[in-house]
């Protein structure tokens, strides 16, 4: 059950890394294999989109991708069937908030396999960067922080609540269909006991888009070797995910948040019906259909 997007952040920012292509196909997309068949071309357009990818960077970052997603396609596809796997058993009975947290914590250690496996044609890529794309890429920066201000903190506390209450619907309507009156008043007060504060989520956002960016100035700037180049990106991505475990004066808001999504997909579970659950498994077993195809090419 771990594919519920309820977080307004996850690990983003300037990334050679289609993580985010592959998980949260998962959680929203009615055609996975359709999808992921198109993806490597989605992650070209997305990092293109980020640095303005000369005519002789492209080839190599093309023929990267592919090579990425092949791996990907042949290590990591059938992994991702015994996570969907476990949440179908799951749903056959009622699991704890711990076992939510356990598949939290799993989902969480592939997307960081699939970044690190990313590292060397990151660094490749970062070597190869120009001033004028690392402007682009603030600028891309800047037009995100944009978006996420102008979707997430319009309006007062009570509007944005309401906005992130929808956000999270519509991954669970995708997942067990429609629910009742009733159930989604339980599931609006269980969203709304989520802490919220999108100020200290912007500046986290901020605070790792320049880390991205600082890093791949220094890259640019000292062009070290391609070994020094992977080690500092490793260390990055490493303190990128570690961040909201790491002690900190923002500790407490991090387990509180990550504690009240757990609850909330607990709560979403303890009230499904018999017919939503069973929506639930079918769509899980229409994924795992499409991720054993996938994985036979």
């Amino acid at each position: 059950m771990e594919k519920f997007n309820t977080q307004p952040l996850s690990h983003r920012g300037a990334r050679y890394f289609f993580v985010v292509l592959v998980l949260a196909l998962l959680g929203a997309c009615s055609s996975l294999r359709l999808a992921y068949n198109n993806g490597d071309t989605l992650l070209f357009w997305w990092l293109d989109a980020y640095v303005d990818l000369t005519s002789d960077q492209k080839p190599g970052v093309k023929s990267d991708i592919g090579d990425l997603f092949r791996w990907h396609r042949k290590t990591q596809l059938l992994d991702y069937v015994q996570l969907l796997r476990t949440g179908q058993r799951q749903l056959q009975g009622t699991p704890t908030a711990a076992d939510l947290q356990a598949d939290y914590r799993e989902a969480r250690a592939r997307a960081e396999t699939v970044l690190m496996k990313a590292v060397p044609d990151i660094a490749e890529l970062a070597l190869k960067l120009t001033p004028e794309q690392l402007v682009a890429m603030e600028k891309k920066f800047e037009k995100n922080n944009r978006d996420f201000r102008r979707k997430n903190m319009k309006g007062d506390r009570t509007e944005q609540m309401k906005f992130r209450y929808k956000k999270s619907m519509e991954q669970f309507e995708l997942w067990f269909g429609d629910f009742s009156r009733d159930q989604e008043a339980i599931i609006r007060k269980a969203s709304d006991a989520r802490p919220m504060d999108n100020e200290l989520w912007l500046d986290e956002r901020m605070r790792r888009q320049q880390a991205i960016f600082e890093l791949a100035k220094k890259i640019q700037q000292e062009k070290p070797s391609q070994a020094v180049a992977e080690g500092w990106i490793r260390d990055l991505v490493k303190e990128l995910f570690d961040r909201m475990e790491k002690p900190s004066d923002r500790k407490a808001f991090f387990d509180a948040y990550l504690a009240g999504n757990i609850e909330l997909v607990h709560t979403v579970i303890r009230i499904a019906t018999p017919e939503q659950r069973e929506h639930a498994q079918k769509r899980m077993q229409g994924w795992i259909d499409d991720l054993n195809a996938l994985a036979q090419k």
